[in-house]
Order: C-alpha cells, then sequence, then structure tokens
C-alpha cells in the first residue's frame, strides 16, 4: 500500500509540483538505509573517534541544505514525509480523495496558507480588530482580558495557562499555569554579556518590526518597552537547569492563594475570558515568577504594555501574517540566531503548519497509506523485548537495595505503548475553516486546541490521547502518564525498516525505545512512582547513590566541546552537563538495554556480514549513524544553551566509552580515547 500509494500521488500530483518551486511540493524521494557502509570513514580508528568513524564519509558528503539549521540522517525522513503530507494535502485542496469533512478542512487550510497574494493583498486588515482591542486598552485592569483573548488566538503574552495531571492524583487533570512570554530563546539572552550583540540585533529587530505595523515615528521607543518587559519576564523566570527538578516546578495552591501573589492582575476577569470552567486549585509551575510579576504589572507604563502585546499578538501569529513579516522574522530567529541561509519554501511550511493545527485530521489520512499493522506489531515486539532487559537489568544492579528495586519494577511494569497512531481521532467537528481565510483559520485552531485542554480540567485523565501527530518525525515518555508514544513519522529508515536485519533495527529504534523507557528512570522521571505521582519512593541510602552515579555523567559530559567560535578558536562553548544529564542518561542507559536485547535474538550469534562485520559491530554501527549530523555554528550555540540533548558526536563516543560490549567488538584496549579507563553507570 506503502509504495503504490507514492505512484499515485506521484502521477496525480506531477503537475503540481512542476509548477512553482516556492508554493509545489517536492515528490517523495526514497529513504536511507538504517545502516550505510557508504557512512564510514575507513580511514578513522574506531578505537580513536568511533562517531567520526561511523559518520565521517556522509558527513563531508552532505552539506546542510540552505533552507535547515541542521541535518541528521534522519532529517532525510522529514523531507520525505512533508512530500508525502503535501501530496495528501494537495489532493484534499483540490477536492479529490475521499469526500470527508476532515479532508475538505485539511485541504482548505492549507490552500489558505499557501495563497501568500491573498494574504499579501489584506495586508493588515485581518489583525485590525486585535490590534484595535490593545488600542483601546484605558488601564492596567483590561490587560486580563486582552490576555485571555491573545492566548485564545494562540499568542503567548505573559505567562501560559493550561491543564495537566495532577502531581499529586495523575489519574487527574488540574489547571496548571508557568512563566512565558518572551521571544529569544532563554533567559540568559537577556541577562548575560555573552549574548549582548543577539539583544541589539533583537532590538533592532522589534523596531523594524513596529514599522512594518505602522508605527514609524516611535518603533525604536516601543523596541525599548518590549525589551523592558521582556527582560523584566526574564529575571523573574527559572532556570532551564533548575526547571529539571520536579519539586522546582510543581506547586499546587488553592486558586484563591494563587491570586494573592499578583493582587494587581484581574484572574477572574481572565479565566472568564480564556473560557476556563469552575475550579478551586491549580498547579503553579513557579511561584517565584508570579510574584516577580506584581512588580511588573505595578511599573510598567500602559504604553509599554500596549507595545509588549502588539508585538506578542503579530510574532505568535507570525506564520499568517503578510510575507514582509514573515521575511524579517526569518532574518532574525532564523538566519540571525540559526545560521539558517534561506527560508523555507513555503508548501514546507504550510505542511507543518498544517500538521501542528489539524495534526490528527492530516495524521488519519497519513497512517492510512504509510503505517501497516504489522510494523506497529514489530515495535512493540522490541519494545516488549527491551522492557524485559531493563526488568533482568534492575533485578540484577547492586547499587539498589530490595525495596526500592520492587518500586522500581512496579513502575516499569505500568509503563504503556503508544505505537503509531491513536486508537480514537481527535473530534474537529467544531471547528471552523474557511478556505481562503488564513489568519481566521490559524486563529480558530489555536482556539479550538486551548478550550479542549482547558475542558480537561477536573476529569479524568484520557490515557489513550496523543501529545505527538502520527506523522511526527520523534518519540517521548510522559513522566505522568507513565507512557512512551512512537508515531508512525519515526518508524521508518533510516530510524526503522520492516525489511531490515534485527542488529540494525535494535541498534536504532531499539536503542530510542530503550532511550525512552530510561526516562522514567532519569534525574528528573525518578521522582514520579508507578502512577505518575510525583513521590519519594526511593530509599535515601539509594537515592544518594544515583546522585553520585549521575554526577559521573554531568562532569565526563561537561568536558566536551559543543562548538568553536570560528573567528575565535580559543572561545569554546561546553556541553551543560546538568542541563543534559537527563538525556545523557536515557542514551546510555538506552544503548544498554537494545543491545541486551538484541543478544537475546537467535541472529545475535550469527557470523560476519559481507563486509566483514560482525552483527554486534553493525549494531553499533547503527546506533552511531542514527546520529550524523551537520549544523550551523549558530544552531549549535543556542543548542548548548538551550538544548537538554547533548551534540550528536557526544550521543555516539559519550555513551559508547561507557560500554565494554563495545570495546570488546572492535578490540579498543584500555587508554584509547574510546576505552577510557573510567566508566561511567546508571543504568
Amino acid at each position: 500500500m506503502k509504495w503504490i500509494f507514492h505512484a499515485m500521488v506521484m502521477g496525480a500530483a506531477a503537475l503540481t509540483w512542476a509548477a512553482r518551486a516556492d508554493t509545489a511540493a517536492d515528490a517523495p524521494k526514497p529513504l536511507p538505509p538504517v545502516f550505510d557502509p557508504a557512512a564510514i570513514d575507513q580511514g578513522v580508528d574506531p578505537c580513536v573517534d568511533f562517531y567520526q568513524y561511523a559518520c565521517g564519509a556522509w558527513l563531508k558528503a552532505t552539506p546542510i541544505p540552505p533552507d535547515e539549521q541542521i541535518w541528521w540522517r534522519s532529517s532525510e525522513v522529514d523531507e520525505h514525509t512533508s512530500a508525502v503530507l503535501a501530496a495528501i494535502l494537495e489532493e484534499a485542496a483540490a477536492g479529490h480523495g475521499p469526500k470527508t469533512e476532515n479532508r475538505r478542512k485539511i485541504g482548505d487550510y492549507y490552500a489558505s496558507c499557501l495563497d501568500e497574494a491573498a494574504i499579501d493583498a489584506k495586508g493588515l486588515k485581518p489583525f485590525a480588530p486585535e490590534l484595535e482591542r490593545i488600542a483601546e486598552l484605558k488601564n492596567r485592569t483590561g490587560l486580563a482580558e486582552v490576555l485571555a483573548r491573545l492566548h485564545l488566538l494562540g499568542a503567548t503574552p505573559l505567562f501560559s495557562f493550561s491543564s495537566a495531571p495532577d502531581y499529586t492524583d495523575a489519574t487527574m487533570i488540574i489547571a496548571q499555569v508557568d512563566q512565558d512570554g518572551f521571544a529569544l530563546p532563554d533567559r540568559d539572552y537577556y541577562l548575560t554579556d555573552e549574548f549582548k550583540s543577539e539583544r541589539a540585533d533583537y532590538r533592532a529587530h522589534l523596531a523594524r518590526m513596529f514599522g512594518l505595523l505602522g508605527s514609524t515615528k516611535k518603533a525604536k521607543t516601543e523596541a525599548d518597552a518590549v525589551m523592558r518587559i521582556e527582560t523584566a519576564l526574564a529575571k523573574a523566570a527559572m532556570g532551564l537547569v533548575e526547571r529539571r527538578e520536579p519539586k522546582n516546578v510543581h506547586h499546587k495552591m488553592i486558586l484563591a492563594e494563587f491570586k494573592k501573589l499578583t493582587p494587581t492582575f484581574d484572574w477572574t476577569a481572565y479565566l472568564v475570558g480564556v473560557g476556563a470552567p469552575a475550579f478551586t486549585s491549580l498547579d503553579v509551575a513557579d511561584q517565584g515568577f508570579f510574584k516577580r510579576l506584581e512588580a511588573l504589572l505595578k511599573s510598567a507604563p500602559l504604553a509599554d504594555w500596549k507595545a509588549y502585546l502588539r508585538w506578542t499578538l503579530i510574532h505568535g501569529l507570525i506564520s499568517s501574517a503578510p510575507k514582509a513579516f514573515v521575511e524579517e522574522d526569518f532574518a532574525f530567529f532564523d538566519k540571525r540566531l540559526g545560521g539558517q541561509a534561506e527560508i523555507k519554501a513555503r508548501w514546507k511550511r504550510c505542511v507543518d503548519a498544517t500538521d501542528e493545527q489539524l495534526g490528527e485530521a492530516l495524521g488519519e489520512a497519513y497512517v492510512e497509506h504509510e503505517f501497516s499493522p504489522e510494523a506497529k506489531q514489530r515495535v512493540l515486539a522490541i519494545a516488549h523485548q527491551i522492557e524485559k532487559a531493563m526488568e533482568a537489568n534492575i533485578k540484577t544492579l547492586d547499587w539498589m537495595n530490595n525495596k526500592t528495586k520492587a518500586r522500581a519494577l512496579e513502575k516499569l511494569a505500568g509503563v504503556a505503548y503508544k505505537i503509531g497512531y491513536p486508537d480514537k481521532w481527535l473530534d474537529y467537528s467544531t471547528l471552523e475553516i474557511v478556505r481562503g481565510d488564513a489568519l481566521g483559520n490559524r486563529e480558530r485552531a489555536s482556539g479550538f486546541e486551548v478550550r479542549r485542554q482547558l475542558a480537561k480540567i477536573g476529569k479524568p485523565v484520557d490515557r489513550g490521547e496523543w501529545d505527538m501527530t502520527p506523522p511526527t518525525n520523534n518519540a517521548s515518555y510522559d513522566l505522568q502518564r507513565n507512557d512512551i508514544e512512537i508515531p508512525a513519522g519515526i518508524l521508518q529508515s533510516p530510524n526503522f525498516d520492516m525489511q531490515a536485519d534485527d542488529e540494525v533495527n535494535y541498534g536504532n529504534l531499539g536503542a530510542l525505545i530503550g532511550h525512552e523507557l530510561t526516562h522514567g528512570f532519569d534525574d528528573e522521571g525518578r521522582h514520579y512512582d508507578a502512577r505518575g505521582n510525583l513521590q519519594d519512593w526511593w530509599t535515601s541510602e539509594d537515592a544518594k547513590t544515583f546522585k553520585a552515579r549521575a554526577s559521573g555523567f554531568v562532569d565526563e559530559y561537561g568536558a566536551f566541546v559543543a562548538v568553536t567560535d570560528s573567528s575565535d578558536p580559543s572561545n569554546e562553548v561546553y556541553v551543560d552537563g546538568k542541563l543534559t544529564l537527563g538525556e545523557n542518561t536515557a542514551d546510555n542507559g538506552g544503548l544498554r538495554l537494545a543491545y541486551e536485547a538484541f543478544r537475546t535474538k537467535p541472529a545475535a550469534k550469527a557470523g560476519k556480514d559481507s563486509l566483514g562485520y560482525t552483527l554486534a559491530q553493525r549494531f553499533f554501527l547503527s546506533y552511531a549513524q542514527g546520529w550524523c549530523v551537520n549544523h550551523t555554528e549558530e544552531f549549535a550555540k543556542e543548542a548548548a544553551k538551550t538544548d537538554p540533548h547533548s551534540p550528536g558526536k557526544y550521543r555516539v563516543n559519550g555513551v559508547l566509552v561507557n560500554m565494554l560490549a563495545f570495546r570488546e567488538e572492535f578490540a579498543c584496549k584500555v587508554g584509547t580515547p574510546m576505552a577510557p579507563a573510567t566508566i561511567h553507570r546508571v543504568w
């Protein structure tokens, strides 16, 4: 069915693809293999730098596309999936294919997004009602109502408000409020000398955006106002490393007591405006943020608030704005901060927008053609094998006592696996999509999702609900639902291939599943019990030992250089070992679990392949090639500050140096770079 669909779509859509480069999708291209011998650099000693050995030829032969900041081997999955989704959307937009309301909606949403000429012709007229609402603000009391409106539309000024499982009873949904409201990637961009030039360029970007909004005479004044407010929000916010500690981001409060943190803000008007159901308590992620917010609410002039709200409106809805705004947004956020040379073709941006706003309607069409029940069963079988490996691992740990082991095994037994797509699709029947109304569609889709999330407050958790859309090339573990999501989009080569042998599938997808499973027991996940409640189920001695073992990863990864400044080689940015601790723990534990699971397969005892590699060597090569990556210097700099994942090179070398099985398979002697004397291990 998969390849029949490709052939059918390519034939039907060939004229569309040939029309115009910016609005017509590319044809789907063949996907790379899970293990690619051509990617290997045979001139590198695998015991010196295994990442360069496994990926070196690919790195040399694969430049970063001009419309990207980072390019992995698995980025080809994203390109392939985008083309497949575009074909589905173009068929729906043309009125062909199944005559369902969902197909009409995704087709109309996509077609409206693509029509840049119509968006430009309307100019700022579609934004006028909201801009006028902001302009008519008479005092700070009215901020609450305007903020509620902007949150419904998809902008995120000041803070975020939604719903989440109650950390004291994860079977129920509770209201949740958290810090938000600044546009630069991290609070440090506003506060440290390291990002002084980025701040200057951001202020200039804001002035240009206000100029486009018509504030030619006071553009710089309004830009300064936004900088003052966003800097104050950044100062009030908690840092990323501090937020990794669960007790720092969960504070259950009675609503009446929460309101006292910011008495200047009219929470009653806000909650009515955003359409929240009645509730008596909520989870306040960062109490300190809202305490400090009160001072800002009192001190910032109304004119500053109006400038800030206008900015957050246009920034939050930039994908539906006229071309000049989109290009200015790209020039700063993607080109200046990310080093991206060219903006993505509009069809790609519109595919992404449709997936973001109508993900399950589009996803249902996607999985009909791209994912089989057989693939789902094979992936589930791999997951169960890895879970068995984790069970054996826990039972044989020499640093954990039997009481803690029993609770860990209880949690492991409660892990649920969501593979491919939801069993029940989201109902979009109340969402209005109108062809030709790009901004209105974006606003209504955002409002639909905000109201859907808020309607959950006070209700039981729906354990069948998904957070990611089916075409997504990613996977995740949920701390409070204790489940793993593996969408159909990631279950294709080079991540997984139904026709590939076990050693390469376990080396790539198996390690990924092991990674997500280990998240339930990393420095964050270990604080939640089998039911997803924030509860300390460790003995004090075992907790102390865990922290000591985890500190080994903090030190090991903290010595890795994330990026070197090309203009000043002496200026090196290091991996943040504390920020990346959870992901590094999961990488190390995940690969070990995948390897132990693979060793139970009959094929694991087979001989060498035609290239002379043992199957265990193919396992490690497949794992390493999953992280082959080229990226811009700008991207690497931002990632080092904000990304909890280590760079691709260290997701390989930083893991394999800690695996005896690896050094044995590649005959790496102790003392070589890939076989240090000290091995770090938690799980």
